[in-house]
């Protein structure tokens, strides 16, 4: 499909900056194939069905976003990808000024070897010395906000709590799972009252998510690979929920990439560890969810076009045009959708 029939014109001003306090009186645009209806979060309790599971990603972003010198040369690093112990894939910033075999020193005894340069232009760099590395990241790293964002403001303290999940847990993505940014344990209490439980697995969003689609038709477009994990207590949980008639409920993008990953022809979600690649576009057929709540995404991104295969794409078109003429607020601090094909 050509990229450009998933474009769409946002105001600026709706790219939201910081979330909504609390974090679950954001706005939700309920969404089926008939019609649409303005929400709050808090209404998720009765917008969906005793016997429902939600599926969180319970990764946790760590400070990813690296300032350093090359000699006399300024080098931006944002981690991409975990390759080994010590070795991190990372888009460069100001890479002209920078060649395999470098050393980068971004201060408090935190330098990084640069090699194995990809087509992309990203490096691996491989840190030195015996320290952690999660340790080292602590000390110099920022967190990473969508660029989006960045460019809008800078990054401070309060960001370090805005962009975790309440379910933050497993140390490795780059960028947060944002839908899940909504939740508060008051809503999840709510939902477990309605009979709505929920459950955990693990997808290490990488800074590939926020990259443009720079092909002219899908088909020509690599998809970025993150690493994940659905560990067999929860793939059991998923197909008994199936099982006795309830729906599985991905929270964000990254837990349904996974679970449609990891599910059979035949429905049956197996356990997974490794890395997906899937890309999802009109046309894939949905094995393993039943709905889906998510931000509102860029245009001509990748999530857009999962989305719009989810739903249709003249479904998401109105939804978004309803969204920007009702100043629904869009993007990772922005509010969300409940996606019911």
């Amino acid at each position: 499909m050509k990229v450009d029939l998933f474009d769409f014109d946002l105001p600026p001003e709706r790219i939201a900056l910081r979330p909504a306090v609390p974090r679950d009186s954001a706005r939700l645009l309920g969404v089926t194939p008939q019609a649409l209806a303005d929400h709050v979060m808090t209404d998720l309790p009765s917008l969906l069905q005793p016997g429902d599971v939600l599926v969180f990603n319970d990764t946790r972003v760590i400070p990813a976003q690296l300032e350093g010198m090359r000699g006399q040369a300024r080098i931006g690093a944002t981690l991409h990808k975990r390759e080994g112990p010590r070795r991190w894939r990372a888009f460069i910033r100001n890479a002209r000024k920078l060649r395999e075999g470098e050393a980068i020193d971004f201060g408090a005894d935190a330098r990084a070897i640069a090699s194995d340069r990809a087509a992309d232009g990203s490096f691996a760099l491989d840190f030195l010395g015996d320290e952690p590395v999660e340790l080292l990241l602590d000390r110099v790293g920022r967190m990473p906000l969508p660029p989006y964002i960045a460019a809008k403001r800078p990054t401070d303290a309060q960001d370090a709590d805005d962009y975790q999940t309440m379910f933050a847990r497993e140390k490795g993505a780059v960028a947060a799972p944002t839908a899940a940014l909504h939740f508060t344990p008051g809503l999840l209490t709510a939902l477990a009252a309605a009979g709505i439980a929920h459950t955990m697995l693990t997808l290490h969003v990488g800074a590939g998510t926020f990259l443009p689609v720079k092909a002219t038709d899908t088909i020509d477009h690599a998809m970025h690979a993150e690493w994940g994990r659905i560990s067999p207590e929860t793939a059991a949980v998923l197909n008994q929920t199936r099982a006795r008639g309830g729906r599985i409920i991905a929270v964000g993008t990254t837990s349904l990439r996974l679970i449609e990953s990891a599910t059979q022809d035949d429905g049956v979600i197996m356990p997974f560890e490794g890395d997906t690649a899937i890309f999802i576009t009109p046309g894939y057929r949905f094995k393993g969810i039943d709905g889906l709540i998510t931000n509102f995404h860029l245009p001509k991104s990748t999530l857009f076009m999962l989305v719009s295969a989810l739903m249709g794409l003249e479904v998401m078109q109105a939804a978004y045009a309803h969204a920007i003429e009702s100043g629904y607020r869009f993007y990772s601090y922005g509010d969300s959708s409940l996606l019911l094909p």
